[in-house]
């Protein structure tokens, strides 16, 4: 039985049988998962996908959860859950090499701690390290392939690999990591020497600038959609009289049309049927196609 070999890799407290995935992610939706796990190093990771394989089981890697809708019927999978307890960090003069599980606001903390800029634009990212390089997260004119020296994955075989930033494929919202499904377990990133006073400030202003115009006051999964070339999303949903739209609990967020809300106790159904109106709407109206940022689990 899966369970009882999972037993043998993990402490009691690292396996979560029947578990709400409304728990873990920022949307604070989706039914329930079979098994959750959290590993605690690369080794576990490795052999929870050895065990998948011995028992057919699909498994599925998460984060923070930040940019995750879960179905309402739950997962039929296996979730490793990459978080705090694989958030190790180190920095050796302007590298700083750390683990997929760190978030990026306390990475940012300890970037600041060394007096090192060109972080500043991830210190608000509410999800890990590892998510970030697989989506290529990126906010207020920098994302993560500005910053990436380097990248550990694992492969869905259970392979390492080492990859160099220029073999990543970085592109807007991707990267060859999400392409190819693979898992990151560790990240260098380089950085410059700077002054701790003028770091804080930028981040400060970041911050301020991010609380003035997003709904961090509910929960959501960030951006719902990817920035059209040429246009920006949340405008394009604004003009075409979305602002505020409503079904069940689900929102077209009133401080920012970009984001979609759970005002209450939303559904991912309330969501999705949401997202196809706007979807259509803006379609209908420019003739401009959104495609989705927020990513679903269980369902596609």
């Amino acid at each position: 039985m899966l369970l009882n070999a999972l037993n043998m890799i993990y402490e009691t407290n690292q396996i979560l049988c029947d578990e709400p995935m409304a728990h873990h992610t920022s949307f604070k939706i989706g039914g329930n998962v079979k098994i959750l796990v959290l590993p605690n190093n690369v080794d576990q990771i490795l052999k929870t996908i050895d065990l998948c394989k011995i028992y057919d089981q699909p498994f599925l890697v998460m984060g923070n959860g930040s940019n995750i809708l879960v179905d309402d019927a739950g997962i039929d999978a296996l979730v490793i859950k990459i978080s705090e307890s694989m958030s190790r960090v180190d920095v050796v003069g302007n590298e700083v090499v750390a683990e997929a599980g760190i978030l990026l606001s306390r990475l940012s903390k300890v970037v600041l701690q060394h007096a090192l800029q060109g972080f500043e634009f991830a210190s608000g990212i509410p999800g890990t390290l590892g998510g970030a390089i697989f989506m290529n997260a990126g906010a207020y004119g920098g994302e993560m392939k500005d910053v990436v020296k380097w990248v550990e994955v694992l492969t869905p075989e259970g392979e390492s690999i080492h990859i160099d930033r220029e073999a990543l494929n970085f592109g807007y919202r991707t990267s060859k990591i999400r392409e190819k499904g693979w898992i990151v377990v560790k990240v260098a990133i380089g950085l410059e020497a700077g002054d701790i006073e003028t770091i804080k400030e930028i981040t400060n202003a970041l911050t301020q600038k991010r609380v003035a115009k997003q709904p961090l006051e509910l929960p959501s999964a960030g951006s719902t959609f990817k920035r059209p070339p040429g246009y920006f999303a949340g405008q394009l949903i604004e003009e075409a009289g979305l602002r505020g739209l409503r079904h069940g609990d689900a929102q077209v967020s009133e401080k920012h049309c970009g984001f979609v809300v759970n005002v209450g106790n939303a559904t991912c159904k309330e969501v999705m049927d949401l997202i196809a109106v706007v979807e259509k709407v803006v379609f209908d109206t420019f003739g401009v196609a959104l495609e989705r940022e927020v990513r679903i689990f269980g369902k596609e």
